[in-house]
């Protein structure tokens, strides 16, 4: 296997690249990575530098991980600004680290990409040395790995170098419903009551939902939707992630992967939700607002995923992080996890008990916030 680095996105063959990793995960795919890179949202003048760490064959492009050097931790959902504090009042330097993730985007997905006729747990800890000796040789203090799928949660869970770290979100599981009351059916009947009476405040409001697929929507359409999530972004005080630029040729290059749920008064789109598609995967990404309607946040960033989830046959809804109101319209707890190569072994011993801790904590949360689902036969926390 030859080691290579590739700091730009656009010399990585698209063909390569598909053969690597999970075609159905929507957040690495070359055409998502490629609008980013494009639009200026990574790449070039921005804190997000493409460092992707190959091996390769005389086949091409063997195996990869999306690693990124970071100056800070902002569009992580990993949070690790602690840690970055205590680094500074040792004197040290934490920045620049190098993330292992799909930018700005809190969704579990391979990290530790194989071409196919190659998976193999051997070689998942061969792309390990290799971030491990790439980021030595750099002078970094730290690596990280954000939401592991399972493959690469097993690759690392006996070597000793990574710190395993876990937190919890909220997602929905389709168990094989017709229509949207029949998942109703299963709660209990107070909480079936409040999700109907939500459902309706909308309607009575006079708004009605159209969707859209990305290869559908019109430029106009792509351009309302940016606009209403960056007024999400802005009264938080942020500028969004992804800029307008962006979205236009996410939209172009995802085609029915990438889909649009408008909510219409009128003839007046008021508020969005985007979700991709990626396998049997739901993922909602972002909302935003021109007005504020009872219930519409509800409406349009859950009830109308777990719909489409029907409609499509789709195994899971993943409506992104945070958000003990999800639990109550049917959103169980989930672990998703992350691994951490600390240099300094001082720090490393340090955070190795601060993650203990904090797992304990984790399981806690999770097990009490899972007392809460409204089903009438409530549905264990899944691994």
């Amino acid at each position: 296997m030859r080691i290579g680095l590739i700091e730009q996105l656009e010399a990585i063959p698209a063909a390569e690249w598909r053969r690597l990793g999970d075609a159905h995960y929507p957040f690495l795919r070359h055409e998502f990575l490629l609008a980013l890179e494009r639009s200026g949202c990574i790449g070039a003048n921005t804190d997000w530098q493409p460092a992707f760490l190959t091996l390769s064959d005389a086949q091409g492009l063997a195996a990869a991980v999306p690693a990124w050097l970071k100056r800070h931790s902002y569009g992580e959902f990993v949070f690790d600004f602690v840690w970055a504090q205590a680094y500074a009042r040792q004197g040290l330097a934490y920045y620049p680290k190098l993330t292992v993730a799909a930018p700005f985007t809190p969704a579990t997905g391979p990290r530790l990409l194989l071409r196919e006729d190659l998976r193999s747990t051997a070689l998942r800890q061969q792309l390990l040395r290799t971030i491990s000796d790439w980021s030595d040789a750099q002078n970094l203090s730290s690596a990280h790995l954000l939401f592991l799928d399972a493959d690469d949660r097993e690759a690392l869970t006996e070597n000793a170098e990574w710190l395993l770290r876990s937190d919890v979100q909220f997602h929905w599981h389709n168990r094989g419903y017709g229509d949207f009351e029949e998942f109703l059916a299963g709660f209990t009947a107070e909480k079936r009551k409040k999700a109907r009476r939500e459902r309706r405040r909308v309607l009575e409001a006079g708004i009605h939902f159209e969707t859209r697929y990305a290869g559908e929507a019109t430029r106009e359409e792509v351009l309302i939707a940016w606009q209403l999530h960056r007024l999400t972004f802005l009264r938080r005080g942020n500028e969004p992630y992804l800029n307008a630029e962006a979205f236009l040729q996410l939209a172009r290059s995802l085609g029915e992967s990438m889909v649009f749920k408008f909510a219409i008064h009128g003839s007046e789109i008021v508020a969005v939700a985007v979700l991709f598609i990626g396998g049997h995967t739901l993922y909602g990404r972002y909302w935003g607002a021109a007005e504020n309607f009872h219930s519409l946040h509800f409406e349009t960033c859950y009830h109308q995923g777990i719909e489409l989830c029907i409609e499509k046959g789709l195994e899971r809804f993943e409506p992104g992080t945070q958000g003990e109101h999800k639990v109550s319209r049917g959103f169980v707890p989930q672990y998703t996890y992350s691994a951490h190569r600390i240099a300094d072994l001082r720090f490393r011993a340090a955070i190795k008990d601060y993650l203990h801790r904090e797992h304990e904590a984790i399981e806690r949360y999770a097990n009490d916030i899972g007392e809460h689902v409204p089903y009438r036969e409530a549905p264990l926390t899944l691994p």
